[in-house]
């Protein structure tokens, strides 16, 4: 059964809260071109569509947000991704997972379960990738837990 809880957002929904289109598309711009370069440089892979002043202000906020470094390189600024996009895929996934568990204490079952019948409906290769994490995930704890 699917239905929509009052208050829940996809990762995408909970990306674009905190990244606007603009934002989106210069990163996108950097991921491309090996995830570096400057205002003018994403001007053109932009092919010219955004004003300099527009970029500039845009990897400005992408810095302030900490989601991209910064060095001058004579008068430029080089900006450089500090996640790629899986990163920060994963990222937003996995904070709404911990808001999931964290709301469940003990009775995590439910939330679990519901994580395995969906990945299970979508892909079965995908139910088989999930097992592998997790017997990945269980030897790495052992290894942490020996002496």
């Amino acid at each position: 059964m699917t239905f929509l809880v009052r208050g829940f957002r996809t990762p995408a929904q909970v990306l674009a809260d905190h990244l606007g289109p603009l934002e989106e598309e210069v990163l996108q711009a950097l991921w491309a071109h090996g995830g570096a370069g400057t205002v003018r440089d994403v001007q053109d892979r932009l092919a010219g569509r955004l004003a300099y002043t527009t970029l500039m202000t845009t990897l400005i906020r992408l810095h302030q947000k900490r989601l991209l470094a910064r060095e001058r390189a004579g008068r430029a600024f080089v900006y450089r991704a500090l996640v790629s996009r899986a990163q920060l895929s994963a990222g937003v996934a996995g904070g709404m997972m911990e808001a999931l568990l964290a709301g469940c204490g003990a009775g995590a079952r439910p939330v679990l379960s519901g994580i395995v019948d969906a990945v299970g409906a979508r892909d079965r290769a995908m139910l088989d990738e999930l097992e592998r994490l997790v017997h990945e995930k269980q030897r790495e704890l052992e290894r942490e837990d020996e002496p």
